[in-house]
């Protein structure tokens, strides 16, 4: 896979001015750009808590092919892993393909970076 996943930490203020400023076509979007921005350091880390990042990590390993399967491997409720995973798919870390009545998680990719920014 090799897919580097782009965070970055700004105020919302700062995401919105950026993203207004790329809508009207007074910045462009570049390709290192980040993929996700979070408002702060703690909603960041809500999303990259310990047990999620090890269920990233027994995704990457076994290839659950169910919410089931992987609620089973790391010991955890369903719904518990659902609603993380549901949370963690918002943030682009994973997707969930439905086939059936069967939630199959994909990790998107290898690793992700941090950018903090300080101004516009």
């Amino acid at each position: 896979m090799n897919k580097v996943l782009k965070f970055a930490i700004a105020p919302v203020s700062v995401q919105r001015a950026r993203s207004l400023a790329i809508a009207a076509g007074k910045r462009q979007r570049n390709k290192d750009d980040p993929d996700v921005w979070f408002p702060s350091v703690a909603a960041m880390a809500r999303v990259l808590s310990d047990e999620n990042m090890a269920l990233l990590k027994v995704i990457r390993e076994s290839h659950p092919d169910s919410m089931d399967a992987l609620a089973k491997a790391v010991g955890k409720h369903v719904p518990n892993v659902s609603r993380s995973l549901h949370t963690m798919a918002q943030y682009g870390l994973v997707t969930l393909t439905k086939q059936g009545r069967t939630v199959m998680p994909q990790v998107t990719s290898d690793r992700v970076t941090v950018d903090f920014s300080w101004a516009n």
